[in-house]
């Protein structure tokens, strides 16, 4: 009788087991299987807030809500949007990277576009004189390197100065998963680096508005009201595919993808794809001839590449467009392999960081952030040792990121 009732209680348990972790299952389908949405997407969040406001935008070609731009749609639901402040690459993003983009009136609306990357870098007090609240939306790919949130950061100033709120509409981070790379000696601050992160930050614009505020990185530690419109059914692991390319050089899920790795590149005399179609995806020179059999010719191509690093000159080296981006997403790391084996095989290795002769937007101490790592490569360092060199800064971020954060 005492052996049957144990073998019942047994058996009670193991089916109360099964369902419990049936259920919490079912939970984590449903949660997988519902549809992100992106804090634009969520217009009944913020359409109200904005009525009877006069509103000015920072949008760019990502600022979107389903297949239609975020103007044109706020606009034909009776926002009123009095001007928009236009990024890199331009407001409906038709200029090529680095290159300073002049106001406009947008041809589709008729709505003055006042440009963030040419004579000035954040709105001025007469720019914000007829606005009542801002929006920033703009889609951001996890790298310090890459500039919308020097952006973000300039337009939270601008903010403060004139006491207006910054209403973000939150998009997901692509390389979410990432969190790698030196933090930026500060020493190296500059257009592609302006706060001690790490190469991929692992944030949201959302959260690094956060941490902007929290940890007194804008100018004279001022704090911007903030209101964030948060991405649904969203966490950090998820992969996310962009419906629109962030610039005209990411334009494709791959590039996005080899960006943390493959941009450290624009510190070194080879091409990293640019003058081709496929940027950021293949790496090569003119020098690699006989060493490797891949090859690529890079050409001028107007709004992408037009004055490309070895243009009409055949290129030899990696493809890495079929590469699977499951490794690195396995891996969460930066991948410095290719660093190492391309300069492990370059024959002029005087030139491999000769930054002034690629053309590009600077040194490698500027892309990585600390002055050792050139050195590092031409020791013949391996990527261990390069990664021990990143700490304790790097897990210190990590657990400092912990305070910012809007996603599980």
């Amino acid at each position: 009788m005492q052996k049957k009732l144990i073998l019942l209680t047994v058996v009670l348990i193991s089916c109360l087991f099964i369902r419990s972790h049936s259920v919490d299952t079912k939970r984590e389908i449903r949660f997988q299987e519902k549809k992100i949405l992106t804090g634009a997407d969520q217009v009944d969040q913020y359409l109200p807030y904005l009525k009877n406001k006069r509103v000015a935008i920072l949008a760019n070609l990502t600022s979107i809500i389903g297949d239609t731009h975020l103007v044109d749609s706020l606009k034909s639901l009776g926002v009123n949007i009095v001007k928009v402040f236009g990024p890199e690459h331009g407001f409906r993003g038709k200029a090529s990277a680095g290159v300073l983009v002049s106001d406009e009136t947008d041809v589709a609306t008729g709505i003055s576009i006042i440009s963030l990357y040419g004579k000035k870098n954040k709105p001025t007090k007469e720019d914000l004189a007829d606005v009542d609240i801002l929006i920033y939306d703009l889609q951001d790919v996890g790298c310090r390197f890459y500039t919308n949130i020097n952006a973000l950061a300039r337009l939270m100033e601008a903010c403060h100065e004139n006491d207006k709120e910054l209403l973000i509409l939150d998009r997901p981070n692509p390389n979410g998963y990432l969190i790698d790379g030196p933090i930026l000696d500060m020493k190296f601050t500059s257009g592609i680096g302006m706060f001690p992160l790490p190469i991929a930050h692992g944030l949201t614009v959302g959260e690094f508005a956060q941490m902007a505020n929290g940890e007194g990185w804008l100018t004279n530690k001022v704090k911007c009201k903030l209101r964030i419109v948060k991405v649904a059914n969203y966490n950090h692991d998820m992969p996310y595919t962009l419906p629109v390319s962030p610039s005209p050089n990411l334009n494709t899920q791959q590039a996005v993808m080899l960006y943390p790795s493959t941009c450290l590149f624009e510190g070194t005399y080879l091409n990293h794809g640019r003058g081709t179609y496929y940027p950021f995806t293949v790496l090569g020179s003119p020098e690699l001839k006989g060493i490797y059999e891949f090859s690529y010719t890079p050409v001028s191509i107007k709004g992408m590449a037009e004055t490309p690093l070895h243009m009409n000159q055949v290129c030899y080296g990696l493809d890495l467009r079929k590469y699977d981006i499951g490794l690195l997403r396995q891996r969460r790391q930066i991948n410095l392999q290719w660093m190492i084996e391309l300069y492990n095989s370059y024959p002029h290795k005087e030139k491999f960081f000769d930054s002034s002769l690629s053309r590009e937007m600077g040194t490698i101490e500027r892309l990585v952030g600390v002055e050792t790592f050139r050195q590092q490569i031409q020791d013949g360092k391996s990527e261990k040792e390069i990664r021990a060199s990143w700490e304790p800064g790097l897990s210190n971020y990590k657990e400092m990121r912990k305070k910012y954060l809007l996603y599980p």
